[in-house]
């Protein structure tokens, strides 16, 4: 059949003759079924996106009809016919999904408007199904935007992990603004789990003591302030997810507790003698290198294996090529969107300068730096005197010492300023070069991390979090 489909359902053969001659003269391929068991039998053949049928049929009747159509195909757009006196049934089918009812005796006319808006709906149905199948099959995950290598290597592993039945323990490394939260959201919403629970824990939030009872709970009395017992995270995600951010940074204390709830599916709260069963799936993401961390007696070895089941090494920014362009064109909609601005494009020099730009904080930064260059820009082109590289939020303009009175580097300034991204020497260790931007952002603030911060465009937390990595004294 070439033309949109039609089936009619009614035991009064008069009636649906007469249907199927009018809408084949409107171009429709209608055909006829006495009764539910007739229609169902034509289902398959036909496929129809239109069906008209009577809520009282012999055998079978119409609701039941209508449940059945729906199970086969959701799309197929169903209309009720009713005779006077038999409203309920038709209400009722409109709450079980019916696209809408009519009333006998029928208008044909009316027939021809109503068949045109089910198939309409019936065609939308189709294209959403269509775009959501094309989405989950060949779209990368949402928010996973790359067309890089690292990147499709990374989105097909996703895509495996997320076709299995049971999760089993990921680690996710990369360096800090890379992604890894995302990543294990998107493996949390794209598996079986995903109508279950999602807790997030950062792991170097709380002293070992604390962190040992927000993981397993606790029983009342278990030390000076536990009044009430309490439901610890793991129990909390039962039948879910757990991600544990910054996994690397758990107290050796710890991580041994943490081992045997992995491996038995048991915890115990603190001040409790009684083991709990758990059903949790483990993430876990660390920018440290946990292997390095084990060698040194920081990490136990036994526990990075048993996280490391399968292990997701997130690319950092300045490995991902032109992604930075797809990326950087991303985040100019989102926040054209926010902002109510009309940034268009991005230029020719802004391009290169993204490119040729290290992204020491990677994702994140770059978020920030487009977040900014929107807000500021005056025209629809961003261009390299918009981006706002290692800075703090404000409009730059410079002080007496020739930087930007907050350390903004814009890409019209980068040369001048001793806070500028210039690209490392060839075989310099990027760890080290970063290490350096943050010891010259110290010396330029008299050693005041506050302004340290703010030159750098990140915050004290993260700050100090750098100068631990790197064992800088500030």
């Amino acid at each position: 059949m070439n033309g949109p489909t039609v089936l009619i359902v009614d035991d009064e053969r008069t009636l649906a003759k007469a249907m199927r001659a009018f809408l084949s003269e409107q171009g429709y391929e209608a055909e006829v079924a006495e009764d539910a068991e007739k229609a169902l039998g034509l289902l398959g053949r036909l496929h129809p996106d239109v069906v008209f049928t009577d809520v009282r049929l012999p055998g079978i009747g119409g609701l039941e009809l209508l449940k059945r159509i729906r199970e086969f195909d959701s799309a197929i757009s169903v209309v009720v016919m009713t005779a006077f006196g038999s409203i309920e049934g038709a209400v009722e089918a409109v709450k079980l999904g019916a696209f809408d009812y009519v009333k006998k005796p029928l208008d044909l006319e009316e027939i021809k408007l109503l068949a045109d808006r089910a198939r309409e709906t019936s065609l939308l149905k189709q294209e959403l199904s269509y775009y959501r199948e094309r989405a989950a099959k060949d779209a990368p995950f949402e928010g996973m935007l790359g067309r890089s290598a690292p990147m499709l290597a990374l989105q097909e592993r996703m895509r495996q992990i997320a076709a299995l039945d049971e999760t089993p323990p990921v680690l996710i490394t990369g360096e800090t603004g890379t992604g890894k939260g995302l990543v294990a959201r998107t493996i949390h919403s794209s598996g079986a789990r995903r109508a279950k629970p999602f807790i997030e824990v950062n792991c170097n939030a709380l002293p070992a003591a604390l962190m040992e009872a927000e993981l397993f709970g606790h029983e009342r009395g278990a030390f000076t302030d536990a009044k009430e017992s309490k439901v610890g995270l793991f129990e909390a995600a039962e039948g879910g997810f757990i991600f544990l951010d910054e996994v690397g940074d758990i107290e050796l204390a710890l991580q041994g507790k943490l081992l045997r709830a992995i491996e038995d599916r048991v915890v115990r709260r603190v001040g409790g003698v009684r083991d709990r069963k758990i059903n949790v799936c483990i993430l876990a993401a660390t920018n440290r290198e946990l292997l390095r961390e084990v060698q040194r007696e920081g990490f136990r070895k036994d526990l990075y294996f048993r996280l490391a089941v399968i292990l997701l090494r997130l690319p950092p920014l300045r490995e991902r090529g032109e992604d930075v362009v797809l990326l950087a064109e991303y985040y100019l909609q989102r926040f054209n969107a926010k902002y109510g601005r009309e940034v268009r494009t991005i230029g020719p020099r802004a391009r290169q300068l993204m490119l040729a730009y290290p992204w020491p904080g990677n994702v994140r930064e770059l978020s920030h730096v487009i977040e900014r260059a929107v807000i500021w820009s005056q025209g629809d082109t961003l261009d390299s005197d918009h981006l706002s590289l290692l800075g703090s939020g404000e409009v730059p303009h410079s002080d007496q010492h020739g930087l930007p009175e907050d350390g903004i580097v814009s890409g019209a300034d980068a040369n001048q300023s001793p806070l500028a991204p210039k690209m490392p020497e060839p075989g310099l260790d990027l760890t080290l070069w970063e290490k350096s931007i943050i010891e010259r952002a110290l010396r330029e603030a008299d050693g005041n991390q506050t302004k340290a911060a703010q030159r750098l465009g990140l915050s004290r937390d993260t700050l100090r979090y750098r100068l631990k990595k790197f064992g800088i004294q500030g």
